[in-house]
């Protein structure tokens, strides 16, 4: 009767709430590292830049004439800070962008290309100085994966045609020799390709039913050439139009799609009421959390519906756009997007990712929007100084579980309450990767409470702890500035224990904390 007493006692602390900034309250979690069964595809951790504001001008580009250091044009310091995070794969140009972008405007000697308004974006001259080369020597240098985003709203088939044929083609062709000619000998790699965007509404006000149509006939024509295998993307859904999903999962033909996106940004109220990146109340912290966890069922009701459509898995969801999307800097154009990036947007993403991982059977791709400057950036600039945002230290502390399997883990915790609504105060994910190596990340959203974690790591042969690292800060609204540029950063961290397969952890509030097990 007392060990039942004293296990009751156990279960209603681990499930209790606790108020107080020194409170602590205590969790239980299982690891089954044995059971793992799905990859968590690199490619999740996909990064996205789109001639909007200052994300590729003024942002990462500043020509091979600028006094900041740069290759081909590109600034050395944000070259270093994305191979860091080893991202694998960049969308461009967009986006919205992408449709009424016309490529043959960005080749050729920059003097001579056709200059355009911006007409989503700000309404700015856009003088395609950075373009289809440039994006792709960029990628070359990152040792990344190009994602082309192909113009199917004011663009014809015959332009998405001749792109790929001037990108991947290995002969002689018409446009394989403007391509020569234009400086570039060989052909490029250019592995995933997306067929319009938002097509349900900036991409051309469409109807499922019409832009399935259209996808069959461009997709034909976007063809694969010699060793270059496009994997390619349909515009899918925005939020919860499950209809979209559904409609497109029956008229495109499965050896057409490689990939189906779907795009879902998240609100601190909705998009009338976006709120603020910074100066926001606990409410409000609470109310984006809540949001971003939308995430998990509408990722869950998309993937069923593709479930009776492709049982076997063959087409991947791709969150080509995602991240937190709040109201625009005060002073700043509203058309560039600009936005700050707090603790607050660390601990979302790390929530989001985790559900990526959940569904890494079916989510093959994302993209948070957007990498530089734009929305919720991982790096900010401001002339020749660049910082690295919260968010861009998670992609850092994440970047273990690229490729890695992902390991069945359930967590019983206790509750971050507000408004009379509840959130689970951890969110978890574990992998194992190639070399053995166990990475298990925890995220701690609640503000005011450090939570105990006990779990029992099953069917592994691994005994210490062999790396710890935190992110947290001040306070959640804890942001880096470029006078100050790390307030918030990635740390060591030290507070745990492992031994005969138990890990103890002291997670502190507001922290993400991941530990290595080897």
């Amino acid at each position: 009767m007392k060990n039942l007493l004293k296990k009751s006692a156990l279960a209603i602390l681990s499930a209790v709430t606790f108020s107080g900034a020194a409170a602590q309250s205590r969790a239980t979690a299982v690891i089954n590292a044995d059971q793992g069964k799905y990859t968590i595809n690199r490619n999740i951790y996909g990064q996205f830049a789109e001639h909007l504001g200052h994300g590729i001008y003024g942002g990462f580009w500043v020509g091979e004439n600028s006094p900041i250091p740069n290759t081909k044009g590109v600034r050395n310091d944000i070259i270093e800070a994305l191979k860091r995070i080893r991202i694998p794969n960049l969308r461009w140009p967009g986006g919205c962008f992408a449709d009424e972008y016309h490529w043959m405007d960005g080749i050729g000697p920059r003097e001579k290309r056709a200059r355009m308004i911006n007409t989503h974006w700000g309404g700015v001259v856009e003088d395609n100085a950075f373009g289809t080369h440039e994006f792709l020597n960029l990628c070359e240098v990152l040792g990344t994966e190009p994602y082309i985003c192909g113009n199917v709203g004011s663009g014809a088939v015959e332009e998405m045609s001749k792109w790929v044929e001037y990108m991947t083609f290995d002969g002689e062709s018409p446009m394989a020799n403007l391509r020569k000619q234009n400086g570039r000998e060989k052909p490029w790699k250019v592995k995933f390709f997306g067929v319009g965007n938002e097509n349900w509404g900036c991409g051309g006000n469409m109807s499922p039913e019409g832009y399935a149509e259209l996808y069959r006939r461009y997709s034909t024509y976007a063809r694969n050439y010699g060793s270059n295998q496009l994997y390619k993307i349909a515009g899918g859904a925005n939020i919860d139009d499950y209809r979209w999903t559904e409609t497109l999962m029956r008229n495109i033909p499965n050896h057409l799609m490689n990939g189906l996106s779907l795009h879902n940004y998240t609100f601190t109220k909705n998009w009338e009421n976006k709120g603020d990146a910074t100066g926001f109340d606990m409410d409000q912290y609470f109310s984006i959390l809540e949001n971003g966890n939308k995430m998990d069922e509408i990722i869950t009701r998309h993937s069923q519906i593709m479930d009776t459509f492709d049982p076997a898995k063959r087409i991947g969801l791709v969150v080509d756009e995602w991240g937190a999307w709040y109201n625009v800097e005060p002073g700043t154009n509203p058309g560039f997007l600009y936005q700050q990036n707090t603790l607050r947007d660390a601990l979302l993403a790390g929530s989001i990712i985790n559900i990526f991982h959940k569904h890494c059977d079916r989510v093959k791709m994302t993209n948070i929007a957007q990498m530089v400057n734009v929305l919720q950036s991982i790096i900010l600039t401001k002339d020749e100084k660049m910082l690295l945002t919260p968010t861009y230290y998670v992609f850092d502390m994440y970047k273990v579980h690229q490729d890695a399997t992902m390991l069945p883990m359930t967590v019983n915790c206790g509750t971050y309450n507000r408004m009379d609504r509840r959130l689970s105060s951890i969110s978890s994910t574990a992998s194992i990767d190639k070399d053995g190596a166990i990475h298990i990340t925890l995220v701690n959203i609640d503000p005011d409470n450090g939570i105990e974690l006990t779990c029992d790591v099953q069917g592994t042969k691994t005994t210490k702890i062999t790396d710890g690292q935190i992110i947290t800060g001040k306070e959640v609204q804890s942001y880096n500035t470029f006078d100050n540029p790390n307030r918030v950063k990635l740390d060591k961290f030290k507070d745990a224990s492992y031994k005969n397969g138990t890990l103890k952890v002291k997670l502190p509030a507001k922290s993400l904390v991941t530990i290595e097990l080897k």
